[in-house]
């Protein structure tokens, strides 16, 4: 897409002015000679004018299905290399193979019909100014055998005409260059044209720090019109304080974390921050102040240091190696040659999960955030590392505010209050003692996972 605009830029643009100047500077004086002889030169033009006026527009559409297919394989391309190791695990390289040649036979067929277009048009121009010269010869040659004209004139005239094939011919390839770039471009504008859905309200506050206490009143929250996600979710976060989210896969936990730093839009006078309604806080103000460690961890193709650092403005290495340590990433780091210049490939493929997830806590540690999320951070580590990592974090999360989504009750039971998501709602909630005094479903949850952990020892 951007080749094809960047054609329109350069090339197409200039032959436009070639053609511009060189009809402006050449008919006045094919006119002088013989306004006969230049009327019988143009209009086969005017006849080719709309002819190509006719093929532009399909070649538009057709260069459009090409440049959206070509955006198919390039898509298909980076899968199958970004997710080599589940092809090749699934024994799914003969399909992903067959898949592409087939996105392949689909770009050879789509290019076939806009290279018939072209070459109908292309044809058409050359064909057109071969019928306007011969034309132009036999009615030359007989205002010169009358004596209207000399023939230096009708020698100067086929001069003329000369000048202008060029251009003519150039016509149809810009007006190519054109519909290409036009549908890049509008391709481009589908992008660029982009408003983001979660902007800062007109009542925003001049609010420039956030201390960290978080309130949910009676939450209902849906995507996009779906049955609600979370219903009626109340709770109260004191700054400083731990709360621990668990709940059966699909119960709502990662959703309710995701609303914090407002990554989708959620109903006014439901969340807010320091008594503060969270639409009134600039975004900016907001997101600066949370440290998130998503389920899906991210990771760019950059160095581990880099990516340590990527949420902060500073470039502090001490500061980086003190973050990796509280993530107990610093011993595995210290094992690899190039330490914290190791380059971790593409989402960090050359990385264990457990090693990635430390890093994703390393880059939300690094930034002190007053609010701390983690949303099943903890999930591809060992417990050992895990009792490891809680015990550094601890120290951190003392006057911080921390959400701790997991699956695995050990890993909460630390926690000031617990809620435990069901369906979206919250069923059961209290301190660890209470709910298992309470002899609910997270008292069973956490036997059974004691159960597993015995089992598992033995």
């Amino acid at each position: 897409d951007l080749s094809a605009v960047r054609d329109v830029l350069g090339p197409g643009i200039m032959y436009t002015a070639n053609t511009i100047i060189a009809f402006v500077y050449v008919v006045p004086m094919m006119i002088h000679i013989s306004p006969q002889l230049t009327l019988l030169a143009f209009v086969p033009l005017l006849v080719l004018s709309f002819a190509i006026n006719q093929l532009s527009k399909l070649i538009h559409h057709r260069s459009q299905k090409v440049q959206e297919k070509l955006s198919d394989i390039s898509s298909c391309a980076q899968e199958n290399f970004s997710g080599i190791r589940v092809i090749k695990s699934f024994v799914r390289e003969d399909h992903e193979i067959e898949k592409f040649r087939l996105l392949n036979l689909d770009y050879v067929r789509l290019n076939m019909d806009a290279v018939r277009v072209r070459g109908i048009m292309m044809s058409s121009v050359v064909l057109t100014i071969g019928l306007s010269v011969a034309v132009l010869l036999w009615q030359g040659g007989r205002l010169v055998m009358t004596g209207d004209i000399t023939l230096g004139q009708f020698t100067a005239f086929n001069f003329y005409l000369a000048v202008l094939i060029w251009p003519m011919i150039a016509l149809g390839w810009v007006i190519n260059i054109f519909q290409r770039g036009s549908a890049s471009m509008k391709r481009m504008n589908e992008i660029f044209k982009t408003v983001p859905r979660i902007i800062d309200a007109p009542s925003v506050k001049p609010i420039k720090t956030i201390e960290g206490k978080i309130e949910i009143r009676n939450l209902t929250f849906q995507y996009n019109g779906s049955d609600p996600v979370l219903k009626n979710i109340h709770v109260t976060i004191r700054a400083g304080m731990t709360l621990g989210i668990v709940g059966h896969t699909g119960s709502g936990k990662s959703t309710l974390v995701n609303l914090i730093p407002r990554l989708y839009e959620i109903p006014k006078n439901t969340i807010f921050i320091d008594d503060v309604e969270i639409h009134d806080i600039p975004i900016n103000v907001l997101r600066s102040h949370i440290g998130m460690v998503p389920q899906d961890t991210f990771l760019f193709s950059d160095t581990i240091l880099n990516n340590i650092l990527f949420g902060v403005a500073h470039t502090d290495t001490g500061k980086a190696v003190w973050a990796a340590d509280v993530a107990q990433l610093k011993s595995n780091v210290e094992d690899f040659p190039e330490k914290y210049d190791t380059v971790i490939g593409e989402r960090g493929i050359t990385l264990s999960g457990g090693q990635k997830q430390r890093l994703a806590i390393a880059r939300a540690v690094i930034r002190e955030p007053k609010i701390l999320i983690l949303d099943d951070a903890l999930s591809s580590v060992d417990t050992h590392t895990e009792d490891e990592i809680l015990t550094r974090l601890k120290a951190l999360m003392k006057d911080r505010t921390t959400m701790l989504v997991s699956h695995r009750i050990q890993t909460v039971k630390q926690a000031d209050w617990i809620i435990l998501l069901s369906e979206g709602a919250i069923i059961e909630q209290g301190t660890h003692e209470q709910l298992v005094a309470l002899d609910g479903i997270y008292a069973d949850m956490y036997q059974r996972q004691l159960l597993e952990e015995e089992i598992a020892e033995i």
